[in-house]
């Protein structure tokens, strides 16, 4: 379909915000998704060229972090394949299932997981030190627990996406023994896989809008630069309450939808 100049301008800015959010923490969805449907896309044509529009940016959030990828091509290889099946898997549900079939779920999925935000320093502890008592040490790549939970939240990413990184940020946060910095540049390199088989998948079997997808492509790349730039700067603290913040939003917006 044709976009006004002003619609075309619309899902752009939409790209620039959803590729700066989802590369300090994630949602970036919950923007661009409702300025596509306000532009008369069908809601799965929207999911489809939104998914395919935020490739670039969730590529470039990942180059913006590649200092603090640093060391971890190990951990990036094991656990990208995990969220490769679980964002394929997703994208194929997304055909098979009516869009309101999360609905109920995701709201919750999000608070529990801004939970766990706020509690990791504190679990984390807890956690290291029930390894110390057991003189063990913690698998570097999370473990069984950690790869069942990126396969799930994988698999609603690739469906749909809003908030998945900050399902991703809970997981690596509790199971992973490293720094919000390092493990938010692992997410970063997640949703890339994820969007990126999702888009594969969806270029063979879905209709998209290829303007939409140009607009949010070019919009989200340039977002995740900046989103990049902003989230390396921030302190542990203050990035996981901008995390508590966004999600917060994101249930809101999820319940009113």
């Amino acid at each position: 379909m044709a976009l006004s100049i002003w619609e075309a301008l619309a899902v752009f800015a939409a790209g620039v915000g959803a590729g700066t959010i989802n590369t300090i923490v994630g949602s970036g969805t919950l923007i661009t998704f409702p300025v596509l449907l306000a532009t008369g896309l069908s809601p799965i044509t929207a999911n489809v060229s939104n998914a395919l529009g935020l490739v670039p940016g969730s590529i470039s959030g990942a180059i913006g972090y590649r200092a603090e990828l640093r060391g971890q091509t190990a951990r990036v290889l094991r656990l990208g394949a995990t969220a490769l099946l679980g964002g394929l898997a997703g994208a194929a549900l997304l055909l098979a299932l009516p869009s309101e079939a999360f609905n109920t779920i995701v709201p919750a999925l999000i608070a529990l997981a801004l939970i766990l935000v706020v509690l990791q320093p504190r679990l984390a502890r807890a956690v290291q030190r029930r390894h110390t008592a057991r003189g063990t040490e913690p698998n570097p790549h999370g473990g069984p627990a950690l790869h069942t939970g990126l396969l799930l939240a994988s698999g609603y990413g690739g469906y749909f996406g809003a908030a998945q990184g900050i399902l991703y940020l809970s997981l690596m946060g509790l199971l992973l023994d490293d720094s919000l910095q390092r493990i938010n540049a692992v997410k970063n390199v997640l949703g890339a896989v994820v969007n990126g088989v999702a888009a594969v998948f969806f270029l063979f079997v879905a209709d998209f809008d290829w303007t939409a997808v140009l607009l949010i492509a070019v919009g989200s790349a340039v977002g995740g630069q900046l989103g990049a730039r902003v989230g390396r700067k921030l302190k542990p603290e203050v990035l996981r309450a901008f995390i508590v913040v966004v999600g917060s939003i994101a249930i809101v917006q999820l319940l009113l939808r």
